[in-house]
């Protein structure tokens, strides 16, 4: 989960001043799957909270893998370091990591870590690991905090981080299930250059609400296609590329008495390519029923 921003120019219902974006602007609300699907979105007005209506966009999706016999995890920035997504996700069966802002507390817990190493400094990032429990005031009941501390070279302080979860797994592999929730944001860049989600143009709030559900649609229209119907060769292009490369192409269209014939050029997609695209597209419909 995370939220993201859609600049606006005008004078559209519901836009305001964010100063962390430092622009006039919504302030949408996004939830993938481990495949880059989006799973749900919201539109939000531009000066809300990270996390404002979080429950509203993500219960639905609870809700439709709740009777699933699958293994959930849920991984957030720390906008959403809330007691109340804890809770929630414990209730559900959850397993999380959700980064954790620092203070006084959790720097203490960790102070050996915090002093420079003796010696000549490496070349090389030193990164120490450290996992403990922790209770603030605002939370019910004791949970696992992991640390995180680098040492980079020719830097004075080390960079610290702190995550709070629930999984079972050693610090290191925590902290680096929580670093692929970078690819959230890299499917967010894909949705505002590829799909344009962020053009909410219209005058009323819930047009331009209307249109981002319409951009999410064609997000995962394009999402599966690359997913599912993509050769092996190209399954790492992005959507696009997709789009310029495949999509949005110009071809000449030759009509002959019983058929019609594209003319495309092959600079970008060679003809053995498309027709296994094509080819990869046929086995996704369903087989037809028997009379």
């Amino acid at each position: 989960m995370d939220s993201s921003v859609s600049p606006t120019y005008g004078e559209q219902e519901g836009t305001a001043y964010n100063g962390h974006f430092a622009c006039t602007c919504y302030h949408p609300l996004f939830v993938f799957n481990q495949f880059g699907d989006l799973e749900r979105c919201a539109l939000r007005s531009g000066n809300v909270h990270s996390a404002d209506g979080w429950k509203d966009v993500l219960e639905p999706v609870v809700a439709r893998y709740r009777a699933k016999k699958l293994r959930r995890y849920f991984r957030a920035d720390a906008a959403f370091a809330n007691p109340e997504v804890y809770e929630f996700l414990e209730a559900e069966g959850f397993k999380y990591t959700i980064r954790l802002p620092g203070n006084k507390i959790l720097q203490e817990s960790i102070a050996h870590l915090l002093k420079r190493p003796v010696g000549r400094p490496p070349i090389e990032v030193r990164r120490y690991y450290a996992n403990f429990s922790y209770r603030a005031q605002s939370w019910k009941t004791p949970r696992r905090v992991v640390a995180k501390v680098e040492w980079h070279p020719g830097e004075l302080y080390p960079r610290v981080g702190f995550l709070v979860t629930n999984l079972s797994r050693p610090s290191e592999r925590v902290v680096s299930f929580y670093n692929q929730r970078g690819t959230c944001e890299q499917w967010i860049k894909e949705g505002k250059n590829a799909v344009k989600w962020t053009r909410l143009s219209c005058c009323s709030f819930a047009a331009n609400a209307v249109r981002l559900q319409l951009h999410a649609l064609a997000y995962n229209l394009a999402n599966f296609m690359r997913t599912l119907a993509l050769p092996e060769a190209v399954a790492h292009w992005s959507l696009t590329s997709l789009r310029e490369k495949l999509v949005k192409i110009g071809a000449k269209i030759v009509t002959h008495s019983r058929y019609v014939t594209f003319q495309m050029a092959e600079v970008a997609v060679p003809r053995d390519m498309f027709a296994e695209i094509l080819r990869l597209i046929a086995q996704l419909r369903a087989p037809p029923s028997p009379a």
